[in-house]
């Protein structure tokens, strides 16, 4: 301070004045650690994905009307539902679909539409429109979806390793008992289990013995439900002329509990289901499909496909994937010493978190391959000094950047790395052309009697307002970007969000640091016409 008042300069603009202010100041050798090492941190606890999440707000409204044909749930609850939800502003799609005993409507609103606002209106239009559905339909569900924990992050395919089978039932409580530990990790949203068969009570009702107490199927539904805490399922009819009841599942300890439930009275005497209907203990029988997998050897060829069982795993929003899905991982593999017992072995279909990792670290590798191109592209204009300083400042600049994404609740994908190459072609302007300056002003004849400290504050004062309006107005083409919805909006928003923080950064960087730097590693040449 003292070098400038004896030189008689007094700074004209706010890029002189935070020069003047740092150039000599001890915290400021400080602050810039502090700013580095806030951006290493960050970099290794802020959540990782591979791509940025969108927030797609909608629901499934589920009718069940059990004993129904497809064609009868369409024209009598389907349809005239899906006209009262067209009614709701902000839908986007309506998908119905129909089935025996039971029909279902997909709402998708638009996207960026607010997810609690929507399935309030959701719920609200099913429940003013109860007096347009038939009697005997039962009170339809609003189920919410929500995308941010319904992709699941990593998938397990569990199968049989040899010709010793487990039972079915002991391979479900094992592998249900595996996803309930699952589910307890940290940061874990919610799991599922695919083509698993699960153990269930099935009630193959006759159909003539069934019309011979005048009895209908409804009865029998609503009886069960009685004293089971899941809704039945009705098949079709069968061959044998009978019809099998479903999803009594855990529900009942005992089948004859069961077998001695009273459904309805006959001539004053009590109808017993069993009186009706065949009971046994088995499983999900309804669902027929299977799903198989193909082992390859170590000669690359396939064996013979084999059941497997599929176990998701979905984190939640905001989380990091890498971590979610190691812990996941890692939980698996104290577990395999008890798969191994049971002839049970698994495969790690999808792993997000790698995917996640890999996709962060290779443009972090870029970024930085980037840092070097652009150091060294400067070496022969303004010289190797010059260009470290060029070099220190950028990774300044992404710190704080990154910093400033993490505390505002941004993951780190690769939308948000892409704003970062993106922007840094425009971040390192500001603190070239302050050096580029210094470097200029430095070889004058004219400042050949001026203090060094003079020469670095008169130089980033002398460019301030240039460098101002030429960084404010990158900045304004990059707003109109937060504009633009739909999905591709969504997806998108991290470079509206992280290029306009970044260029104000780096002009920061450029006023404090650069100049800071300048005088620490710079030795000032002789002056020059």
């Amino acid at each position: 301070m003292a070098e400038l008042e004896d030189n008689n300069y007094k700074s004209k603009n706010i890029a002189g004045y935070l020069a003047e202010v740092f150039l000599n100041n001890p915290l400021t050798m400080i602050f810039a650690i502090t700013i580095i090492l806030l951006g290493y941190i960050t970099l290794n606890i802020a959540p990782r994905e591979e791509d940025p999440q969108i927030a797609v707000s909608g629901g499934s409204i589920i009718i069940v009307i059990p004993g129904a044909t497809p064609e009868a749930i369409s024209n009598v609850a389907v349809k005239p539902l899906e006209r009262k939800i067209r009614e709701i502003k902000g839908v986007e799609h309506i998908y119905g679909t129909a089935m025996n005993n039971v029909g279902m409507i997909n709402v998708q609103y638009l996207i960026g539409e607010d997810r609690e606002s929507s399935n309030l209106k959701l719920y609200d239009k099913v429940m003013q429109n109860m007096d347009n559905l038939p009697k005997g339909v039962q009170s339809p569900l609003v189920k919410p979806f929500d995308i941010d924990i319904d992709i699941p992050v990593v998938t397990v395919a569990f199968y049989q390793k040899n010709s010793t089978k487990p039972s079915t039932l002991k391979q479900y409580r094992l592998i249900r008992d595996i996803q309930q530990e699952i589910s307890a990790i940290d940061n874990v949203s919610k799991s599922t289990l695919k083509g698993i068969h699960q153990p269930q009570f099935n009630i193959d009702v006759d159909l003539d013995k069934l019309s011979s107490f005048h009895l209908s199927l409804g009865q029998i539904s609503q009886a069960v439900q009685a004293i089971a805490n899941n809704a039945p399922t009705i098949n079709a009819p069968t061959s044998k002329n009978s019809i099998v009841v479903f999803g009594v599942k855990n529900s009942i300890d005992d089948i004859d509990d069961l077998r001695n439930l009273i459904i309805a009275q006959y001539m004053g005497s009590p109808i017993y289901l069993k009186n009706v209907a065949e009971l046994h203990y088995g499983y999900d029988v309804q669902h027929f499909q299977k799903s198989q997998i193909a082992l390859r050897d170590n000669n690359s060829t396939f064996d013979d496909p084999v059941q497997q069982v599929t176990l998701t795993v979905s984190k939640l929003k905001g989380t990091n994937a890498v971590h979610v899905a190691k812990d996941v991982i890692d939980l698996l593999k104290d577990q395999a010493s008890l798969l191994d017992a049971a002839g049970i072995g698994y495969i790690v279909t999808r792993n997000y978190g790698v995917r996640a990792n890999e996709a962060v670290s290779e443009l972090m590798h870029h970024l930085v391959i980037t840092i070097g191109i652009i150091g060294l592209i400067l070496i022969p204009f303004l010289g190797w000094r010059e260009s470290l300083v060029v070099s220190i400042a950028v990774p300044m600049i992404l710190a704080t950047t990154l910093f400033i994404a993490y505390i505002t609740d941004q993951t780190i994908n690769r939308i948000t790395l892409f704003a970062f190459l993106l922007s840094l072609g425009l971040i390192v302007d500001d603190a070239i052309i302050v050096i580029e300056n210094i470097h200029r002003r430095m070889h004058m004849k004219e400042t050949e009697d001026h203090s060094f400290d003079r020469i670095i504050v008169e130089a980033t004062d002398e460019i301030g307002p240039s460098t101002n309006i030429a960084t404010i107005a990158i900045i304004l083409t990059m707003i109109p970007m937060g504009f633009v919805g739909g999905m591709m909006g969504q997806f998108m928003k991290p470079i509206p969000l992280n290029v306009p923080v970044a260029l104000a950064v780096s002009l920061f960087v450029a006023y404090v640091f650069t100049p800071f730097l300048a005088k620490k590693m710079i030795k000032r040449g002789k002056a020059s016409h």
